[in-house]
């Protein structure tokens, strides 16, 4: 196979099992994206978990919160979820048919295909079941668990195979007559219908996804070559993961306490810098060095 299957088991009706492999039948388009850049200094932004009065802080120490009343939480840790996860099942019992059109496409979620596996018997089985769903109309309903998690899937004949795609769960997905409530209930007049049905009629074709593009990311893709064509890419100093950041707040508590000036633009741009301890000529050239050196740490 030319991917690795998202999952492996039996598609079973009634007593009969066929072995399957499910694949991931979309991929996530080449999208153009963006890094956050300091105009001033060309250098990268990085980002860090912080927490108030405490600072950056290891992954380990990390937890999940669950808020369940304003700013109190239920704590819970990986662990504990890992517990309460799906045990894997290996099968998905079709335990019910509906017509193809009965389902609202709305609650259709993720497509997969769905190959027999490599044994003749389950490919003869595979086949006899995509021909008898595509003989009645019919979908096939059932649950997969996979990752821990469970699915309702509706399994479906595609051309010369199957496929699966999971399906919403009734409370994801809205209600829309909230939605629809302003929309007059009164029928158009016979000559509009007319005139919009023609125009639908005029523009009637065979789907084509080739023919649509997203032309936003062309857009954004011209403005690039445009820009590279005018003016070299910059370059953009990347920072150390895990740099010290000097906090403003924390550098004004560490110059009070230290005693430096009575000034604060002075007590701002020192905060960074060691304190002069030796007295003498020595002590007044390292006093008079500090305020740049709090400039540039700063």
């Amino acid at each position: 196979m030319p991917a690795r299957a998202y999952w492996q088991g039996q598609i079973r009706l009634a007593l009969v099992s066929i072995p399957v492999q499910v694949f991931t039948a979309t991929k996530a388009a080449a999208r153009i994206s963006f890094n956050q850049i300091h105009k001033p200094s060309g250098k990268r932004i990085r980002y860090e978990k912080v927490v108030p009065g405490v600072g950056a802080v290891d992954a380990d120490d990390i937890v999940k919160g669950y808020e369940v009343e304003k700013g109190k939480y239920v704590l819970i840790d990986d662990a504990e979820i890992d517990d309460v996860k799906l045990e894997a099942k290996h099968t998905i019992d079709l335990v019910q048919f509906v017509d193809e059109d009965e389902i609202d496409p709305i609650y259709f979620e993720k497509p997969y295909f769905v190959a027999p596996d490599e044994d003749e018997v389950a490919s003869e089985a595979y086949v006899v079941l995509r021909d008898a769903l595509k003989a009645t109309k019919k979908i096939g309903l059932g649950q997969l668990v996979a990752r821990g998690q469970g699915s309702i899937v509706a399994l479906r004949a595609a051309g010369k195979g199957l496929m699966i795609e999971t399906l919403r769960y009734a409370d994801e997905v809205q209600n829309a007559e909230q939605y629809f409530s302003a929309v007059p209930g009164a029928k158009p007049e016979r000559e509009l219908l007319s005139l919009a049905t023609e125009l639908i009629q005029r523009k009637v074709a065979p789907f084509n996804p080739k023919a649509f593009k997203d032309q936003y990311e062309v857009a954004l893709r011209e403005l690039i070559d445009a820009k590279m064509e005018h003016r070299a890419p910059q370059a953009i100093e990347e920072p150390e993961l895990g740099a010290k950041v000097i906090n403003l707040m924390e550098a004004l508590k560490r110059s009070v306490k230290s005693g430096g000036s009575s000034s604060t633009g002075k007590r701002a741009a020192a905060a960074a810098a060691p304190q002069p301890t030796k007295k003498g000529k020595a002590a007044k050239t390292a006093k008079a060095k500090a305020p740049a050196k709090g400039r540039r740490a700063a």
